[in-house]
């Protein structure tokens, strides 16, 4: 498997595409529309997207991509956020009512659920805190985080459907996994989580 790392021009999140075949993708958080286009530059046509979250700096491309065939999943918990006003696109992105690129859902999952995409593996982990129904997504010895754990950090909980009792448990939950995996967060650079394990303070103040 092939990740590439894209990150964002301005306020957004990182996002990634993921590829075992050099030709299709499946893109986690694409967070602006120019992500479509980084997808062409390589190659690549983007069949899935998965959200980690709905937080309107990752779903910034949602629609561009979903208009060129991808289908867009997320948890099943965060379907509501994704599509509503707690995206946050107004209240801290800018955009005016009914502005923000439009897109659907077209799938949801579950904790534990494990998609097969394009030849990739891919299991989910369900990991609320930043919002009641962020995921992560375990693929190789890849953790793609989103907003959950960062290097170094952890997600803020005062945003709509936020808990931090829920994400302290989702830290432990991830830490609890067997292994290291590489972590890949939503904003900022990688991690291992052997290190965050050992050197995030967030976990050791709970």
């Amino acid at each position: 498997m092939k990740v590439h790392k894209i990150y964002p021009i301005g306020f957004a999140a990182n996002s990634y595409l993921l590829t075992a075949d050099g030709m299709s993708a499946v893109a986690i958080d694409p967070a602006q529309p120019r992500i479509a286009d980084e997808a062409k530059k390589r190659g690549l046509t983007v069949t899935h997207v998965l959200l980690t979250h709905g937080h309107f700096d990752h779903t910034g491309g949602c629609a561009a991509l979903q208009a060129a065939g991808a289908k867009i999943g997320c948890l099943e918990r965060e379907r509501a956020l994704v599509v509503g006003k707690d995206n946050l696109a107004e209240a801290f992105g800018g955009w005016a009512a009914g502005t923000f690129p439009a897109f659907r859902v077209d799938f949801t999952f579950r904790d534990g659920d494990a998609l097969d995409l394009n030849g990739m593996h891919i299991r989910v982990i369900a990991t609320p805190g930043h919002t009641a129904g962020g995921a992560c997504y375990a693929v190789g010895d890849r953790l793609f985080t989103g907003d959950t754990l960062f290097a170094g950090d952890v997600g803020r909980t005062d945003l709509p459907t936020g808990s931090g009792r829920e994400l302290t448990a989702s830290v432990k939950k991830l830490y609890a996994l067997e292994g290291d995996y590489t972590v890949c967060p939503g904003h900022g650079e990688d991690s291992t989580l052997a290190y965050e394990r050992k050197f995030n303070g967030y976990i050791r103040q709970c």
